[in-house]
């Protein structure tokens, strides 16, 4: 299986020329060898341009490689402006499949002999299409009659056996990885496969996206940042999710929301504010943030709300994660590269030995030149190489739980970079984090945890005093048995002191009645020998008696 799959990415990137696209100079002359020989594998589009051809490559080579271009299509900094706008076609105009088999899965996962017996105006043509699944508007019908606009999101039939393949080609590659690089035990490349293929499995289950959807809209109840569309769960099932139908302007249509007079920098903010949100007070974000997931309302351009869809990635964090970052960021936007080295050394990330100025002054290196500039002035894949050149050098780990954070932060970038190229992301998340943290740690934090605490305190009061009394006779209890083991103690070591001098004078009885018997003094021997035997039994009644457990 992984053969035939090396087999048919190595053809599709030679078909679509993407061979192309790498230098000449980073090729060695083996390999320009070896792609000549390779005739019978032409370049088959050479009339489409360089990202078109990238473009139509990863498409066909399913979702896997599809979440790779739309993770560089958000990179504008990092790609040519051709390249970076096929790319952006990913987010969701994939090729869609047929639409007389959605409707199919459709009525087969509802259990309905028509989609009519629950929607209107079902659209076999997709809205929209994605890696993994493809969006049909339809109308619900509801029971008063009315009819609500929707959307239905299906899954794409056959597509976990491709997803597996992909998959166990990146597990081989990572365990190769792992024994034979340098850095493979650093990097955990396995670790973060295995996270990956988790993730990627999980957006296959649209009753776990639904879930996702409920508990981002709990969380955004009422807010002014973002809106999420109402899930119908109990129409949702693994393979097939209704969902609300929103009406809003993709956010990747920068011209149009200049058009309607959307305030872009505090576009910008929001969106800064709704990414640390998700993730310091909710400690749940998402975690597929590219722009063909992200909406802006109409309703008011002045203080513009972002609706989000696509929840089938999701990321956690736990105290501990969430801790750690807040007080690496606040330590990287206050400059204080000996908190940043410390927190890494403390945190395990890296070596307890690690010197701490040096890598201090390592860090400093690399971050001091990206402060005081504009998002636009930053090249934030400049400062990624520089940080992963100081992360080797330092033996720092990879840690595979921030992978998906990671990935969001890229997305976040990209997003910001677009909307307001001016934005100063560090002004912007700074108070939040702030904020946070006083509240984490201050007077505020020890009223909440009151707060939380009082129900548990309440049940429990009525019990104190027997509880008190419990442990007061526990404690007794425990001091009595310690205090008779003391004294056990005590008379077990002046029992070996009384037998040890018995012993001892019984060895000298014996002594002396041999050396009286060598003498020829019988009768001397004879006492002497009763002697040491009256002392012998004297001894041996002494010795320390030992207790068996019954």
């Amino acid at each position: 299986m992984r053969s035939k799959r090396i087999y048919r990415i190595a053809k599709t990137f030679l078909n679509y020329g993407l061979d192309d696209l790498i230098p000449a100079r980073w090729l060695p002359w083996y390999l320009r060898f070896g792609r000549h020989m390779m005739f019978w594998w032409p370049n088959k589009h050479k009339e489409k341009s360089a990202g078109e051809r990238l473009r139509l490559a990863l498409e066909s080579l399913g979702p896997v490689w599809v979440k790779f271009g739309q993770m560089l299509s958000t990179r504008r900094d990092l790609l040519p402006p051709d390249i970076a706008l096929e790319l952006a076609y990913l987010q969701d105009r994939v090729a869609p499949f047929d639409g007389h088999a959605a409707q199919r899965i459709i009525e087969k996962s509802l259990d309905i002999e028509h989609i009519g017996e629950l929607f209107q105006d079902f659209a076999v043509k997709p809205l929209a299409s994605a890696s993994i699944a493809q969006v049909h508007t339809a109308k619900l019908k509801q029971k008063d009659g009315e009819l609500k606009d929707i959307v239905i999101k299906v899954i794409r039939p056959d597509i976990r056996e491709t997803i597996n393949a992909d998959l166990e080609l990146m597990e081989s590659l990572a365990a190769v990885l792992a024994r034979h690089l340098p850095d493979g035990r650093r990097l955990k490349p396995k670790e973060v496969v295995r996270e990956y293929r988790k993730t990627l499995l999980d957006e296959l289950d649209l009753l776990r996206e639904a879930a996702n959807a409920i508990q981002l809209k709990r969380n955004f109840e009422d807010s002014e940042l973002l809106y999420i569309p109402t899930v119908y769960s109990d129409l949702s099932r693994k393979n097939v999710m209704v969902m609300e139908r929103i009406d809003g302007i993709p956010v990747s249509e920068v011209d149009m929301l200049k058009a309607r007079g959307v305030d872009m920098k505090k576009l910008a903010e929001r969106g800064v504010e709704v990414f640390f949100t998700q993730v310091f007070r909710d400690s749940f974000f998402h975690a597929d943030m590219h722009p063909g997931n992200i909406f802006v309302a109409k309703d008011d351009p002045t203080y513009p709300r972002y609706i989000g869809i696509d929840f089938g990635i999701v990321g956690t964090l736990n105290r501990e994660d969430k801790r750690y970052l807040a007080e690496n960021f606040l330590a990287f936007f206050n400059r204080d590269y000996r908190k940043v080295a410390e927190l890494h050394v403390d945190s395990g990330w890296v070596p307890r030995e690690t010197n701490i100025e040096e890598f201090e002054s390592a860090i400093r290196t690399v971050c001091e030149p990206i402060f005081e500039k504009p998002l636009a002035e930053i090249s934030f894949g400049h400062v990624l190489v520089n940080l992963f050149n100081t992360a080797r050098r330092f033996q720092m780990e990879v840690q595979p739980q921030l992978v998906l954070l990671q990935k969001t932060l890229l997305y976040i970038e990209g997003l910001g970079r677009q909307l307001y190229p001016e934005l100063d992301l560090w002004k912007t998340a700074k108070p939040f984090l702030e904020r946070w943290m006083n509240e984490q740690l201050g007077w505020r934090a020890v009223v909440r945890s009151v707060k939380e605490n009082a129900p548990y305190w309440a049940e429990k009061l009525p019990e104190l005093p027997n509880l008190l009394y419990d442990g007061l006779r526990s404690q007794q209890r425990i001091q009595e048995q310690l205090e008779r083991h003391r004294v056990e103690q005590l008379m077990t070591q002046q029992q070996a002191a009384t037998s040890q001098f018995w012993t001892i004078l019984t060895a000298s009885g014996v002594v002396s009645s041999v050396w009286l018997i060598s003498q020829g003094t019988a009768a001397w021997a004879l006492g002497s020998g009763i002697l040491t035997v009256m002392v012998g039994l004297k001894a041996w009644r002494a010795r320390p008696q030992i207790k068996t457990k019954e």
